[in-house]
């Protein structure tokens, strides 16, 4: 097979999403194939805003804790395995240079760049032969499908790439404040403070200074934190609409899964936003108090989080009643408290804030929206807060916005995502307004519902589809849990139509074999799924070659207690596809956690058989 006639799979963007995607491709791939990622920032590139070392100071943590934050779904312990055994600490500070990092402690965003660029080199290095990776800088401003595929428009480049698939891979889009317009170039006005500048600006920033920081959650956390660590003994203003604060998880504090009873919520109509609020409420406090009363060992601190998870499977179904007007209303109005309930902070975040809160000093919560920021004549930014009593003024030394995501594609400041709305290849999420249309397997939709063609998207885009299919809120539509299983569910389907071993068309002669009442074709499927599952899993090529091996033995058997039992005769590529979809499925189980995912799949004890 020449280069020429070798597919190419393009994934714009190479922060969190875009790596762990390409990871998975250089696993899961078994037939050549071309990955190549388009980051346009270089120092994005295996990090994104989040993570890149030079906008993020060792003060921030993640703010769940380190065991949770390993990026295959399967494989809990490898992120503080690799912090403990593998990282090179060379240049990081005493604080952390001695740790030895735990399942519910803290650890430093700014290494997780180097987590992901290993263990994507590690990935290339271990892929199937005719597997390759590709990485270049350029930014991706439009796609075109043609003739099957997409051409891929570069800035910088003459000629687009030619892709048998995209991957979408953009992370966050910023959000436009119109209260700062006047004065985004401002000296004393910090829009990014997760970049070098900004980190900069409020390290050297005078001790007694006046600071505003636009915000009271995890971004105002870490801005405010880097502050009071140093000994800033100005008054900081944390300012926002909700005036909600973060909660602190439990330092032995571990991932769980409750299975609680469903919410009592379906009426034959809709009550209306009033009464579908005091519904919630209700049916809240019920949850609330069940566990409190059925499981004492649940910390007070994390109650809520455990509801809303075990809500998720519900709510798609109370959310369908909602009108999308309401819903759009709800989201906005309820986002920052939904993502207070569902996620907290671990004390590393929390402990300096939560203290100078509680001692009236320097740090001061104000409740309202910022109307205006505007320069003054001494070099100083006047902040306008409405309130709900009176305005305010506050005259500041330095004014911090954070991030501020935009969720409403349609404003996004983002020329790739400014043609695909324009051109018709996406359309922005009609139900909540978050995100854009997208499929059950992420593949971008049309105005007409169709799909635009080879295109899928993976993290923050598909937050609406997250909200209205599985009843993921808060920052859970698109953070890393949802990144894993994007990543695990976009390489499969994609290599589906890429792999020539694979016939999808035949799914549904396949997905009968699946529900089979013949109990030997149903172990043998079982069977056939676990072996997948375990290849899917592997990280080194021998043990994927040797899985694979006895994979194809396994579909052996299964053909033939097929036949035996009086079956259909089912194609080795649609049996394959059968199989792959089955354990693609169970990669992506989260009605459990990843330990005990780990445990179901017997991935443990195939680790200890090896």
């Amino acid at each position: 097979m020449s280069l020429s006639e070798i597919p190419r799979i393009v994934i714009v963007g190479a922060g969190l999403g875009g790596t762990a995607t390409a990871v998975r491709f250089l696993q899961f791939a078994r037939e050549p194939v071309r990955i190549v990622i388009v980051e346009r920032r270089p120092e994005y590139r295996n990090a994104g805003v989040a993570y890149h070392p030079a906008g993020n100071h060792w003060h921030h943590v993640f703010n769940i804790q380190a065991g949770r934050m390993s990026m295959f779904r399967e494989d809990v312990d490898d992120f503080v395995a690799w912090a403990n055994d593998e990282a090179d600490r060379t240049g990081w500070p005493p604080e952390w240079r001695d740790v030895a990092f735990t399942e519910s402690g803290p650890a430093p965003r700014r290494v997780y760049a180097d987590y992901l660029a290993v263990r994507l080199a590690e990935a290339a290095r271990e892929a199937a032969d005719g597997v390759t990776l590709e990485e270049i800088d350029g930014e991706v401003v439009d796609l075109a499908v043609r003739d099957g595929g997409v051409d891929v428009v570069l800035a910088d480049r003459p000629e687009a790439l030619r892709a048998a698939h995209v991957v979408l891979a953009t992370g966050l889009e910023e959000k436009e404040l119109p209260f700062a317009a006047a004065v985004r170039e401002h000296p004393s006005f910090v829009r990014h403070a997760y970049s070098a500048a900004g980190v900069e600006r409020l390290q050297n920033v005078r001790p007694d200074a006046t600071v505003v920081i636009i915000g009271s959650l995890l971004s105002a956390y870490d801005s405010a934190s880097l502050l009071l660590r140093r000994g800033h003994t100005g008054t900081i203003h944390l300012i926002s609409r909700s005036g909600l604060t973060l909660r602190t998880y439990p330092r032995d504090h571990r991932h769980h899964v409750l299975d609680l009873p469903r919410p009592r919520l379906h009426a034959d109509g809709y009550e209306g936003r009033d009464d579908f609020v005091r519904l919630i409420r209700d049916e809240w406090r019920r949850a609330c108090d069940t566990v409190a009363r059925e499981h004492p060992g649940v910390a007070p601190a994390v109650v809520t989080e455990r509801v809303t998870k075990s809500w998720e499977p519900h709510l798609p179904e109370v959310l369908a009643r909602v009108p999308s007007s309401d819903l759009r209303a709800l989201l906005d109005g309820y986002g920052s408290l939904i993502a207070t309930l569902r996620v907290s902070a671990v004390a590393y975040i929390t402990e300096f804030v939560d203290a100078a809160l509680e001692r009236g000093g320097p740090l001061v919560r104000t409740v309202g929206g910022v109307d205006e920021i505007a320069a003054t004549d001494a070099g100083t930014l006047r902040v306008t807060v409405s309130g709900a009593d009176a305005a305010q003024v506050i005259d500041a030394d330095l004014v911090v916005a954070n991030f501020g995501r935009e969720t409403d594609y349609e404003r996004a400041g983002s020329p790739l995502w400014a043609n695909l709305l324009r051109t018709g290849l996406a359309v922005r999420h009609r139900r909540t307004g978050r995100g854009v249309e997208v499929d059950a397997s992420g593949v971008l939709l049309g105005p007409d519902g169709a799909p635009s063609g080879p295109i899928t998207v993976v993290g923050g885009p598909r937050e609406g589809d997250e909200i209205v299919r599985y009843g993921r809120l808060g920052a859970f539509a698109f953070n890393l849990a949802a990144i894993k299983n994007h990543s695990v569910g976009t390489a499969a389907t994609v290599l589906h139509r890429v792999e020539h071993r694979y016939d999808e068309r035949a799914g549904d002669v396949a997905d009968a074999v699946a529900g089979a009442a013949d109990d030997d074709v149903r172990a043998a499927f079982e069977r056939a799924v676990e072996l997948d599952v375990h290849r899917m899993a592997a990280r080194s090529r021998a043990d994927t070659e040797e899985l694979e091996h006895r994979l194809g033995a396994s579909l052996t058997v299964l053909c033939d207690a097929l036949a035996r039992a009086g079956g259909p005769s089912v194609p080795d590529r649609a049996m394959r596809y059968a199989v792959n979809k089955a354990a693609m499925t169970r990669l992506n189980d989260l009605s459990v956690t990843p330990r005990e995912l780990r445990r179901e799949l017997g991935l443990r004890e195939h680790a200890e058989a090896e």
